[in-house]
């Protein structure tokens, strides 16, 4: 239940992982002269234009070895001070970067016939994706002079009011009485408790939450008006027609995908409120479902796995799939990629690391041997299975945007609850049924409040900062809109614009509708294959080495969908529409 890391190094003290960081200093510098040099003129473009991508991909690979080893020994060590270290050093190493990159795409930008140069070179052809986005992204520098100074500006703007946000939810002490006894815990502590089993545990907890906020409300305000006034500032500057805009470019997806999205969303709203009133019912709620028990468990879902059983129930079902996926998923058990033993000095959670230069991956869990453990292995394998169809293509071409990120690991999550339900009982059944669908909740009914409530505030933001009572009057008109009837009127939750740490990142701005998009392309696949059978497989497996080079328009025209049409959206919302049909018929 441990991972080895010895394919990357065998320690930090290692000639190989010295010469390597000798090897990414030495290349920086070089790189930074070289681009001095060459990016001033155009004659030999093409040659130049092979040599900096070649040496992209051949740094970058680099980078995620030494970055990859250090990264993933200080998550099973959290007191690793050499990995930590060498982590540090690192990041300062990469800041240099900074100004070859830009150099790079400033004279990519002017290049004379760039699409002529593109078609006379199989490399670059190989690259036109990774060109053409890099032109889209240039067109929006500024002078080198103005670039320096909105970074060094963001490091006492943006990122500092970010850093008192994080200081100020992570500090916060929430005072609670549970049975009796008064106690103050962390704001992450009491926010778990919403999973909590015992009814009375669930609504106290909301009440201290919400309560506890007043305490940080208007330091926090402050930290979202300073934010989004730097972004609008930002924004207007690059010459953006909005934030929405630029997240769009970042994202590879364009207006006309999310506005068929958005819209088909609006129509199905009222499926998702049946399902909100159905289990407010189920809990004893007459008025639809309070706040505090939208995470309410429901049915029960007891068995246990040993780490053994979960190999070999995830590796028989992804077999039922695809044999390429469980050759996979049986190569990462059996060959110590992944680090499941929970552990005094680990790091909570999971994750999947793709270290492409080795053509591995490394998958962090912390394994109980619960259900939701099992998924939480499918879910990380699912990304590493990913990582390894893109294995053949170069690291510049294996990076894809966020909407696209969850494709494979939700594909296998339904893979195993599929299975899991052929073999449940009732109450099992409607455990697993209403797990999916709170999670289906989360990411578009809650997505598109959130969506609602940051488009609405970067709107006022243009002319005024927004007080506390104005950020939370937005919020719960966005909670209304979006969840209606499926929620008690009464038990909202106003201050979620302090919880959501997306919110304070100046560089992810609109970081909600991303995972709409994730949830529902795959529930669009899974229609898919339910109608196909195995003649989806080689479709699936087409589909993600291209994650890397295309658009999301473009990617979803290789499996047949058509991202501009609400009848794909909708055909998507039809599989949860199904699971809500499912989860009322077992009531």
């Amino acid at each position: 239940m441990r991972w080895s890391l010895e394919a990357l190094y065998t320690s930090f003290d290692s000639e190989e992982f010295q010469k390597d960081v000798e090897k990414i200093t030495s290349s920086i510098e070089h790189i930074r002269s070289w681009t001095e040099e060459n990016f001033t003129t155009y004659e030999k473009s093409k040659e130049k234009l092979e040599y900096y991508i070649r040496f992209k991909n051949e740094l970058g690979d680099l980078m995620v070895k030494v970055r990859g080893y250090s990264a993933l020994s200080l998550s099973v060590d959290v007191k690793n001070e050499k990995a930590l270290k060498a982590l540090e050093s690192l990041e300062n190493i990469s800041t240099m970067l900074a100004e070859p990159e830009t150099k790079f795409k400033r004279w990519l930008l002017n290049m004379p016939n760039l699409e002529e140069t593109i078609q006379s070179s199989s490399y670059l052809k190989e690259h036109e994706f990774f060109i053409k986005e890099t032109v889209k992204e240039a067109m929006h520098l500024l002078s080198e002079k103005e670039e320096m100074i909105i970074a060094k500006m963001k490091n006492t703007g943006s990122e500092a009011w970010a850093k008192l946000h994080d200081l100020l939810t992570s500090t916060l002490l929430v005072d609670i009485n549970i049975n009796g006894e008064e106690k103050k815990l962390p704001l992450s502590v009491v926010r778990n408790m919403a999973y909590d089993k015992d009814p009375y545990i669930r609504k106290t907890a909301y009440f201290a939450e919400l309560n506890s906020y007043k305490k940080i409300e208007d330091a926090s305000a402050a930290c979202l008006n300073g934010i989004k006034g730097e972004v609008l500032t930002v924004t207007e500057l690059r010459k953006y027609s909005s934030p929405l805009e630029m997240t769009l470019q970042r994202s590879r997806m364009d207006s006309e995908t999310l506005e068929a999205m958005l819209e088909a969303i609006e129509e199905y709203l009222p499926e998702f409120r049946r399902y909100l009133k159905e289990k407010a019912r189920l809990l004893g709620h007459k008025d639809g479902l309070p706040f505090y028990d939208l995470f309410a468990p429901v049915g029960k879902l007891d068995k246990k796995f040993t780490f053994d059983e979960a190999k070999e129930f995830i590796v028989e079902n992804f077999n039922s799939f695809s044999e390429d996926l469980a050759q996979f998923a049986k190569k990462a058990f059996e060959n110590s990629w992944i680090d499941a033993e929970p552990r005094e000095g680990k790091r909570g959670g999971a994750f999947c690391y793709n270290l492409h230069p080795i053509k591995e991956s490394r998958i962090l869990a912390n394994f109980d041997g619960s259900f939701s453990n099992v998924l939480t292995l499918a879910h990380e394998l699912g990304h590493g299975y990913h990582g390894h169809l893109l294995a053949n293509e170069t690291l510049i071409n294996s990076r894809y945007p966020m909407p696209i990120a969850e494709t494979a690991s939700i594909f296998n999550e339904h893979i195993i609850v599929n299975s899991a339900l052929k073999t449940a009982s009732k109450e099992e059944k409607l455990s697993i049924i209403e797990n999916s669908l709170q999670r289906s909740t989360q990411t578009i009914v809650d997505i598109y409040s959130r969506f609602l409530f940051e488009d609405e505030v970067i709107k006022r933001r243009k002319d005024h900062s927004l007080s506390v009572e104005e950020l939370k009057q937005i919020m719960i008109e966005a909670q209304k809109k979006t969840y209606g009837d499926g929620l008690d009127q009464n038990y909202l939750h106003p201050y979620m614009w302090i919880n959501k740490p997306h919110y304070y990142d100046a560089d992810l701005n609109y970081y909600n509708f991303p995972y709409a998009f994730g949830e529902l392309f795959v529930k669009g696949l899974i229609y898919k294959y339910n109608q196909e059978g195995k003649k989806f497989v080689e479709e699936y497996k087409n589909l993600l080495p291209q994650t890397g080079k295309k658009n999301l328009y473009d990617l979803g025209k290789i499996v047949g969908f058509d991202l501009h049409s609400k009848d794909f959206w909708r055909k998507s919302l039809d599989v949860i529409k199904e699971e809500i049909n499912q989860f009322i018929s077992l009531i």
